[in-house]
């Protein structure tokens, strides 16, 4: 039986492929979400993959999947560093979280290094491009199998 993963991600990421690829790559969102999904299955998890740029949907989502799956990843982009709501919602989510950024952000601007995000957060990955989406959801599988 597959376990229920949500990926979500935040303002912009819509963007992905032609936004700074200096700093975020030549990916898009739909490529990610498709080399996700296929190491989704290596883990045995099925991906609920969404991008808004609406906090409050966002935090609709992690109220969501605070129900029906055993594990979120997020990549709230600009809300990371500004959103005490998104906050509120992972701390009230009882599941594990993986906090995700594409960049290395304690290696850009000062106020990308202040995130809201990581009090809520199981851990954090960063600074490994699209690929740490692949690295989050390997790192969410050895989270849930140790406990």
């Amino acid at each position: 039986m597959l376990r229920q993963l949500y990926v979500i991600n935040g303002p912009n990421l819509n963007l992905l492929g032609t936004r700074e690829t200096n700093i975020y790559g030549n990916q898009n969102l739909n490529e990610i979400e498709e080399l996700s999904k296929i190491e989704a299955k290596k883990h045995k998890f099925n991906i609920k993959f969404l991008q808004s740029n609406k906090e409050g949907l966002i935090v609709d989502w992690i109220q969501e999947a605070s129900k029906e799956a055993k594990g979120i990843i997020i990549n709230a982009a600009g809300y990371t560093h500004t959103s005490i709501a998104i906050m509120d919602a992972l701390l009230a989510c009882n599941i594990p979280v993986i906090e995700l950024h594409i960049s290395n952000i304690y290696k850009r601007e000062d106020f990308r290094k202040h995130s809201y995000i990581s009090k809520a957060s199981t851990g954090i990955i960063c600074g490994f491009g699209t690929n740490g989406y692949l690295l989050a959801i390997n790192a969410m599988s050895n989270i849930l199998k140790d406990g």
